[in-house]
Order: structure tokens, then sequence, then C-alpha cells
């Protein structure tokens, strides 16, 4: 299977590229960066630590989406939208992990997807979106009587908060307890904000350091508290899971597909 990775200098390419190396099932056609970066012009092979392996770094992606069966996209909501048209005029399986998406970027994915199979997902792990499924049931389970709160901390260079991954665990809370996410989110408080709503879903946000993604949910009831936690320790996981949903989508036929549509959950 033909792989090309997008972004490809950045911290989720280059943990890509080397999953890409190392898979033994996949090979690597081409990466791509923006117009102007430094790692343009220049070959794959120091990117992850290694010698010039013969593949240029390319500043246009319309012939990587031309030749590849898939494409990993861990980059920004605007070249994701672009992206998102390549994949569809290319039938080229188009996996996104870029968060921060809104709902313009949600509707380009969309109409994508009448075209060529798209697989997007806020965090690729597997343990991750086994989290979802269960923070979904437990929230079913519990009436409101229970406080629900996402708690996520992240490395001092994200850029969107909340994580596109908390949304997505408060998205699940929410549907299994049968409301409105938009009109149950809290999404950050400060001052005189008084009592906690019931049945709100809130959220806090932490960013430091080099911490890679952690996310608590916690559901708080009178006299007990459950919480579901998931801590990544390497950014591995989420090339490997990208590149299990590359495989998987890989000859199905045109839809907007989820990590939970890939592992079965």
């Amino acid at each position: 299977m033909r792989i090309g990775v997008v972004g490809c200098a950045g911290r989720m390419g280059t943990t890509v590229l080397r999953q890409v190396l190392a898979s033994g099932d996949l090979t690597l056609v081409g990466a791509v960066e923006r117009e102007g970066a430094p790692a343009v012009g220049g070959d794959v092979g120091p990117l992850v630590g290694g010698g010039p392996m013969g593949i240029t770094i390319g500043a246009d992606p319309a012939p990587l989406f031309a030749e590849a069966d898939a494409v990993i996209d861990f980059t920004t909501p605007e070249t994701t939208t672009a992206f998102a048209a390549l994949a569809a005029q290319g039938k080229t399986v188009h996996v996104v992990g870029t968060t921060g998406l809104g709902p313009e970027h949600e509707e380009a994915l969309a109409n994508a997807a009448r075209h060529t199979a798209v697989v997007r997902a806020p965090n690729m792990s597997l343990g991750v979106n086994l989290l979802l499924a269960l923070v979904e049931r437990v929230a079913a389970a519990l009436d409101d009587g229970f406080d629900i709160e996402v708690v996520e901390m992240h490395h001092r260079h994200k850029v969107d908060a909340p994580s596109g991954t908390a949304l997505a665990l408060g998205r699940a809370a929410a549907t299994g307890r049968g409301v409105d996410f938009g009109t149950h989110a809290v999404l950050s408080r400060e001052g005189q904000v008084g009592e906690r709503r019931r049945g709100a879903i809130g959220f806090a946000t932490l960013r430091g350091g080099d911490v890679v993604g952690e996310h608590t949910v916690l559901f708080a009831g009178p006299e007990e508290r459950i919480e579901l936690t998931h801590r990544a320790a390497s950014r591995d996981i989420f090339a490997r899971g990208a590149l299990q949903a590359a495989r998987w989508a890989h000859g199905r036929p045109p839809g907007l597909y989820g990590m939970r549509d890939v592992l079965g959950v």
C-alpha cells in the first residue's frame, strides 16, 4: 500500500514517517511540507535520523494525492480543507488527525467523503477510542446527579484548547446522557461564575512541558467519584492508529469514517 505524508517535518509528520518505514507492509511514496519550509527540497532520510532515501520533500501536494493510495494528515484546519479536495479528486484515502476543525472544515471533509474514504478522528489511539466508548456507556448509566468534568493536559506548544480529544469525550458523554452537547458544555470558567449548573459538562485545560496527552473524565456524584483516564507516553500510538486506519479504509466505499469504525467499538 502506497502512503503519502503531508506536514512531514512536524512532530506528528516525522513520527508517521518512522512508522511507515518500520511497518514492513507499507511503502512511502512521497512527503510534502508547506511552501517555504526549510525541509522542502531535501531528502526525507534526515527527518527520521537516517541517510538519503531518494524521496525528495515537495511543496505541491497534488502529485502526492495522485500517486498515493492513502495520505496521512496531521496538519492544520486550513490545509486539511485543501487536502480534502485533492483526496476527493484523486479518490485517495484521506486519514485526518488534524485537531481544531470548525464547522467549515468538517463540511469540507464531508464533501470529500462523497468521493473517497475519509477517516477523521480527533485522536487515533486505540486506548482513547476505547475510552470514548466507555465514557458514553458510563454517562448512559448515571443520571445528572453525577457531574461530568473533562480534564486534559498537553505540551506547551499545542495551539488549540480544549483539545479535540477532550471535546470528543464531552460529546461522548452528552450522547450517553441523551443531551445536546452545545447547550450543556462549559468550556472554561473565570470569575464569579455562580453555582455549577446541573447537567453541565465542564472542561479544564492544562498546558505545559512536553506532555504528549492526558485526558480524564470525572463523574462526580454524592459521596463517590468515577475517573476514567488515558495517558499517552509517545506520539507513536497516534501514528500507528493512523496507519491502521489507512489499511482499513483502503478499498472501502466513499464515506466519512471514524476510528470507532476502524476498531469496531
